[in-house]
């Protein structure tokens, strides 16, 4: 069975935003709110940050709890692991997670400016740099046959795009404008020409966009 590059539980707003401008250490996403985005998939079940019991199930539980099945590594842009901008000014900062990333395979990623690996719990951050299919080729052997995730941000996932790489996506669509920030596309539809498109409106207002390739 073919390793596929897969997008997933990746969300915008309804005017394709999916995270904002003038990101620090304090605020990961910018100038945007990311309960405005992520707020469908906080309130599930099997939300892997719940505290108490409970918790919506259905179609938006299904995506959530679907996000690591058959996972073996990750790829995410250097703005998904922090905020430094060139040269790493410390080693000292892993990451937003934690002790306990909630990723639990190799993760790649992709930076002008290599260091050496690191590893919380069972997560282990290598920092690569190369083309697209250059670092997926890395991710594949280090999946050992499982599907590689593209975790984002946006200017990753256009460049895996571009690429011609992406296997499927699915992108939750919020229910809310932004006006300003890092765009995935002006509408869906810019993706037809080389996906397949369903889209499944939920009860919790997101519609998720399911793409696979033509």
């Amino acid at each position: 069975m073919a390793q596929l590059l897969r997008v997933q539980n990746f969300t915008v707003s309804s005017d394709g935003v999916a995270a904002g401008e003038d990101q620090t250490l304090e605020r990961p996403f910018g100038n945007v709110d990311p309960g405005d985005l992520f707020f469908w998939a906080g309130a599930t079940a099997s939300w892997p940050n719940r505290t108490d019991p409970g918790g919506s199930r259905g179609l938006d539980d299904y995506f959530t709890r679907d996000f690591t099945h058959n996972i073996g590594a990750e790829i995410m842009g250097r703005n998904k692991f922090g905020p430094q901008r060139g040269p790493w000014e410390n080693h000292d900062w892993q990451g937003w997670w934690g002790e306990e990333p909630p990723f639990h395979t190799p993760v790649f990623v992709l930076t002008h400016h290599t260091r050496p690996s690191i590893t919380l719990s069972d997560t282990t951050f290598h920092f690569v740099e190369g083309d697209p299919a250059t670092v997926l080729g890395r991710a594949r052997e280090a999946a050992e046959g499982k599907d590689v995730r593209l975790g984002g941000g946006v200017t990753t996932i256009r460049e895996f795009l571009d690429a011609g790489l992406i296997d499927t996506l699915h992108v939750a669509v919020s229910p809310v404008e932004m006006g300003s920030g890092l765009r995935l596309w002006d509408s869906p539809d810019d993706l037809r020409d080389r996906y397949h498109l369903d889209v499944v409106p939920s009860p919790s207002g997101v519609t998720h966009h399911l793409f696979w390739r033509k």
